[in-house]
């Protein structure tokens, strides 16, 4: 398929430069993907949505501070953003104007922190630090990693709001923004309601956010990213797929977490607890292993994120939803409204 199959049309104006008011305050957009039925709705009346023996499966990973302003000699400086640790002192990274920066470039950071770019594969870069950083090296002196269409520097505000209420293990590049609509309350909801809600981790780096620069969506070639699965989060889906109850995916990331980590082998297939990494890419024609709901948030024009809720849903019915989203002024991207697939 070609990749102009998945742009639409959006006003700058929809895409999300701030947090609504409070986490509940987003509009849910529910879709029917069997009949394309559309109901407007809100992420307060999310536990109403989801049906009880439900198993919703949560991303806990953490945002770091990994964005990063270097200092190089004559005093120009460049935004660099942490994906990865590689080793004690080595982490890949990307740099802004990166095709002008060459092995050997230096930067220097506070704290009389400096970095030596060691090489550069596809849009990535390695990053040598001396002497290494560490996490609260970071909190001191990094920045939120807000994506680039929120035309603003971070705020203090950013540090809470563009992290998920139940983050818990350090790791990302980037929030899983599905779940920034999550709160404490909705998350008693769904429990009381009799919803099953388990954990997985992915961390979130350039497999994710890099977009596609090829004509055919076939050509493109994910990243990997660093994923776990606990072994109770493992035995719930597991009863659910044999009781053929619903696995609800908050969020891309646990969908690619999800459907990674499913082993085919055996008379009906199990999830795999434990470590691993992905480079999974999901296009229509995709068989879904596991998921079964999907809440999501609006994706950008061209993203293997539409992509993947393309593969879904429909590409057509999913354009079309996002052609009434449009036209309804619905909030796009990290910082916008959610959707509902059932």
């Amino acid at each position: 398929m070609k990749t102009s199959q998945f742009f639409f049309d959006l006003p700058e104006s929809l895409i999300a430069q701030s947090p609504a008011a409070d986490r509940e305050a987003a509009r849910l957009l529910v879709l029917d993907r069997s009949s394309g039925a559309v109901t407007h709705s809100s992420i307060r009346d999310l536990a109403g949505w989801i049906e009880p023996g439900t198993v919703v499966v949560i991303n806990d990973t953490r945002v770091r501070k990994a964005r990063l302003f270097g200092r190089r000699a004559g005093g120009a400086v460049t935004e660099l953003l942490l994906l990865e640790r590689k080793g004690p002192d080595l982490w890949e990274a990307l740099a802004g104007r990166a095709g002008r920066l060459k092995p050997g470039a230096a930067f220097t950071f506070p704290e009389g922190v400096r970095a030596v770019l060691e090489s550069a594969a596809d849009e990535s870069r390695l990053l040598r630090f001396t002497p290494p950083i560490d996490e609260a090296w970071l909190e001191r002196n990094g920045h939120v990693p807000l994506p680039p269409y929120i035309k603003r520097p971070d705020q203090a505000a950013d540090e809470e709001r563009y992290q998920t209420v139940y983050a818990r293990t350090v790791g990302s590049a980037a929030a899983p923004t599905a779940g920034l609509h999550l709160t404490p309350h909705l998350l008693e909801e769904l429990r009381a309601r009799g919803v099953q809600v388990h954990r997985v981790t992915l961390h979130v780096g350039l497999g994710t956010f890099q977009p596609i620069r090829t004509h055919d969506i076939e050509d493109h070639r994910m990243h990997e990213e660093a994923y776990s699965v606990p072994p109770e989060t493992a035995a719930a889906v597991d009863a659910a797929v044999r009781e053929g109850r619903p696995v609800l995916a908050v969020g891309t990331t646990v969908v690619r977490t999800l459907e990674s980590a499913w082993d085919d082998e055996g008379t009906r297939g199990r999830l795999r607890a434990g470590e691993g990494r992905t480079g999974i890419y999901i296009t229509p024609g995709y068989t879904f292993k596991v998921v079964r709901r999907m809440l999501t948030n609006f994706h950008t024009p061209g993203s293997t994120l539409l992509v993947l809720v393309s593969a879904f849903a429909g590409r057509e019915r999913i354009l079309d939803t996002y052609a009434e989203a449009v036209r309804l002024g619905y909030r796009f991207f990290s910082y916008g409204d959610a959707m509902l697939i059932l």
